[in-house]
């Protein structure tokens, strides 16, 4: 009867054992997990960026206005805007489309309206359509070049500031601008 007992309660340790054993890997794995998902935005811009793929953000300062440029008055190019809310706002641009002529400076809005009671930090990452179009396409200011903290309950109205370049194949007659803004992780810091 005792080694019964004996086996029984080596098996109960034994079980305990495993239990133990399994409960540690899972919490490993999801931390794994957890990290992987956090760091999966800074390595996708970094690739983005190496590869010249999806043209994330050009860096502040790195387009200068066209100086002596020729505005091509004989060519109209239809600009469509998008925005894609990936979080906890609204986010769309102020009009649809604009008719531009390469060389010619213009300036669009997209608005964002924070509907969290919580401040929350975020970033805009820009795609063109057709992608021929994405060297041809110049932003001289634009709120994707930096992050973006939106109070609780804040509505802003942010300006890209862009011109075509006039080497823009011809047979390009529309592109399409479009925003993704998604919350992105991190502590939030107080905006000047």
């Amino acid at each position: 009867m005792q080694a019964e007992t004996n086996a029984g309660r080596h098996e109960d340790s034994g079980r305990l054992r495993l239990n133990r054993t399994t409960l540690i890997k899972l919490i490993v794995v999801a931390g794994i997990m957890f990290g992987f998902g956090y760091a999966l935005v800074p390595i996708y811009r970094q690739v983005c960026e190496a590869l010249g793929i999806n043209v994330l953000t050009q860096k502040d300062g790195t387009v200068a206005p066209p100086t002596n440029s020729q505005v091509d008055l004989a060519r109209t190019i239809t600009v469509e805007l998008d925005g894609n809310a990936q979080g906890p706002w609204r986010f769309r641009p102020t009009q649809r489309s604009i008719d531009v002529h390469p060389g010619e400076m213009a300036t669009v809005v997209y608005e964002v309206v924070n509907t969290q009671d919580r401040t929350v930090k975020a970033q805009a990452i820009p795609s063109y359509a057709p992608q021929s179009a994405t060297p041809h396409f110049k932003k001289v200011e634009c709120f994707c070049f930096k992050e973006q903290v939106l109070k609780p309950h804040e509505a802003r109205q942010m300006p890209v500031v862009f011109f075509i370049d006039p080497k823009l194949p011809r047979e390009v007659k529309n592109i399409t601008l479009s925003y993704t803004f998604f919350e992105i992780g991190g502590a939030v810091t107080a905006q000047k």
